[in-house]
């Protein structure tokens, strides 16, 4: 079955843009490439809120998180070089593209007060990274069962040359971004 959010790209988006930004070969429009998911922990010396905290990724996202470790000791942190310290996933094709139908039409809306994603947090090379401050606004996660509530960083990876193409193609696919006042 072929994910709604990859045949509206295909039937809806790539033509809009190819319109707009002057396209003469459809290889030129830019896509989406990837979407990772990080997650942080900031106690981690606790072994079961990290496996938590994995497979509350897991559910989210349908892929099974890898767990990452520090590549640096900060002792500020108590945090020593290879220590876990939280989890990641990224995901690609149809994956990608049923996690960002997800996240626009059922988690975003679900959060409290939500009046748009901050449109400035791209970085310049047309990728775009936004955050959630809890894992609960999925409906996969039973708020009940959630121990601790925890953040998240979801980056969006494109084909885009420039954050104008990227903001443009992420708004066509449904992006919410906030309007700048």
């Amino acid at each position: 079955m072929i994910p709604t959010m990859k045949t509206k790209y295909k039937d809806v988006v790539a033509p809009a843009l190819m319109k707009s930004q002057g396209y003469t070969n459809k290889m030129q429009v830019p896509a989406l490439k990837k979407i990772v998911l990080n997650l942080c922990v900031s106690v981690a010396h606790d072994r079961d809120t990290l496996q938590a905290v994995a497979d509350d990724l897991g559910k989210i996202t349908g892929q099974r998180a890898v767990i990452t470790k520090a590549k640096t000791s900060v002792s500020n942190f108590k945090l020593r070089e290879g220590m876990s310290i939280g989890a990641k996933v990224t995901l690609r094709n149809d994956r990608m593209y049923e996690f960002m139908d997800r996240l626009v039409n059922v988690a975003l809306p679900r959060i409290r007060d939500f009046r748009g994603i901050p449109g400035n947090s791209f970085d310049g090379q047309g990728n775009y990274s936004m955050g959630l401050q809890e894992q609960t606004v999925f409906p996969e996660i039973d708020p009940d069962k959630v121990k601790k509530v925890h953040g998240m960083d979801i980056t969006f990876v494109t084909s885009a040359k420039s954050d104008v193409e990227a903001r443009e193609l992420l708004k066509l696919m449904g992006m919410p971004f906030a309007t700048v006042k």
